[in-house]
């Protein structure tokens, strides 16, 4: 009898039959290892717990202030909390600091000088950092143009680091940065996993102890016992709107790293002389502190659907990245389709699965920062918070769509059918 209930109710939000029985038969290929994913859930969910009763986190630290924001308690709590749930001396965690990309400019600004050289050891780094590194061309405002040194590194095939270019690199100059993106981004590749980013730390501190690790974090908090500031990251950052705000926080940006380096990012993020002392926090502390306790739970939740995902496009003879059965790092799930019309499909579905927005038909268009037209389709109660479900593509080969949240497993698995639902009616489904 609750089999059909359920049932009905797919069928009254338009998802196939075949849609169905497909990602049912996957759920049960996979369902085992979301007993263990609920292991890593239990521990952070006690370090959060942690890390609020040490700075004894009080209802008075969600008041409102005023003005320039002197003695704000509560962003001051906010920032100790985060500092220690993320194994950090210290942290910037403001409302104000508009996404991921604006967190790890902040970043970049706030430690790099002319003459300095950042050496990206993931590769290229995701699309809108192209225009912050010059790498997309003169701008302006861009670190080359202002004479930081720029150069990059690929992983290797088998997706891990190529160790002997990066050691020839750091003997053969000095390197002020070593920057790591975690998350695959727009990459086909497997994100990097804690302990192949510690490993890498330690080799890059064994050539050269004074430059500085900075990690973009983007997609990877909570996905394991550690995070990369643990590991011997200096600096990492990242999007509220992302795992870290537990599908609560409205906007902002974190940063954690050692107090050094935070202080002088927060004399760019401010001025010098002020820093972290002003900014308020317009009254966000609260939806920011208990979409931290949330976060946990439900960043796990993505990485369970996005287990699914992979497992029921798999099953369908599609290309994945990672695979259903890899060890993960990321929430993000990219799925080769091959052609625009595929990937614009599969984003209609998952559009139409969603809480707000339903009716809207996502399509590509020249998204600020983006070198390729983007189509993204996100009805989330957040604008623009990926930790909710959500699926993007750049419109280029090899047509690769990633997907991305679901703030409970259930939407998670609704997006998946619809998807399939979706392309099953528009032809261009592999069956």
């Amino acid at each position: 009898m609750k089999t059909k209930l359920i049932t009905a109710q797919y069928e009254r939000l338009g998802i196939t039959p075949f849609a169905v029985d497909t990602v049912l038969n996957a759920e049960k290929e996979v369902y085992n290892k979301f007993e263990e994913l609920n292991q890593m859930i239990t521990y952070n969910q006690l370090k959060v717990i942690e890390a609020m009763q040490v700075y004894r986190l009080c209802d008075t630290h969600f008041n409102w202030q005023s003005g320039y924001g002197y003695n704000d308690s509560g962003r001051e709590v906010t920032e100790s909390i985060f500092a220690k749930v993320f194994g950090g001396e210290d942290a910037i965690v403001r409302p104000l600091i508009v996404n991921g990309t604006h967190a790890l400019t902040l970043c970049l600004t706030g430690v790099l000088r002319p003459g300095d050289k950042m050496l990206a050891i993931s590769g290229r780094p995701y699309d809108t950092l192209e225009n912050v590194i010059g790498t997309a061309g003169p701008n302006g405002s861009s670190l080359m143009e202002i004479g930081v040194k720029y150069a990059e590194i690929n992983f290797l095939e088998d997706g891990s680091f190529d160790e002997m270019a990066i050691e020839a690199a750091l003997k053969a100059e000095p390197i002020k940065m070593v920057y790591i993106q975690r998350s695959a981004g727009y990459s086909f590749r497997k994100a990097v996993q804690i302990a192949d980013l510690e490993a890498i730390v330690k080799k890059v501190k064994a050539i050269q102890p004074e430059t500085v690790v900075m990690v973009d974090n983007c997609y990877g908090e909570f996905l394991d016992y550690r995070e990369p500031t643990e590991v011997g990251a200096d600096l990492m950052a990242g999007s509220l709107i992302k795992n870290p705000g537990g599908g609560l926080a409205l906007s902002g940006g974190y940063i954690v790293g050692k107090s050094a380096l935070i202080e002088l990012i927060a004399a760019k993020m401010t001025s010098p002389g002020i820093g972290k002392e002003c900014g308020l926090t317009f009254g966000q502390t609260r939806t920011i502190l208990q979409g931290l306790f949330l976060a946990p739970t439900v960043a796990v939740n993505a990485l369970k659907s996005a287990i699914l995902c992979a497992k029921t496009y798999e099953s369908l003879g599609y290309e994945v990245c990672p695979s259903s059965d890899a060890y993960r790092s990321d929430i993000i799930q990219s799925v080769k389709l091959g052609s625009e019309d595929k990937i614009v499909s599969f984003c209609k579905g998952i559009q139409s699965a969603s809480p707000v927005d339903s009716y809207v038909t996502p399509l590509p268009w020249d998204m600020p920062g983006y070198e390729s037209p983007v189509v993204m389709a996100a009805g989330a109660f957040v604008q623009g918070s990926s930790i909710e479900l959500s699926a993007d593509a750049p419109i280029r080969e090899p047509f690769v769509v990633y997907y991305q949240g679901g703030l409970t497993y259930d939407h998670g698995k609704l997006g998946v059918m619809s998807s399939l639902s979706q392309m099953e009616r528009d032809g261009v489904l592999k069956k």
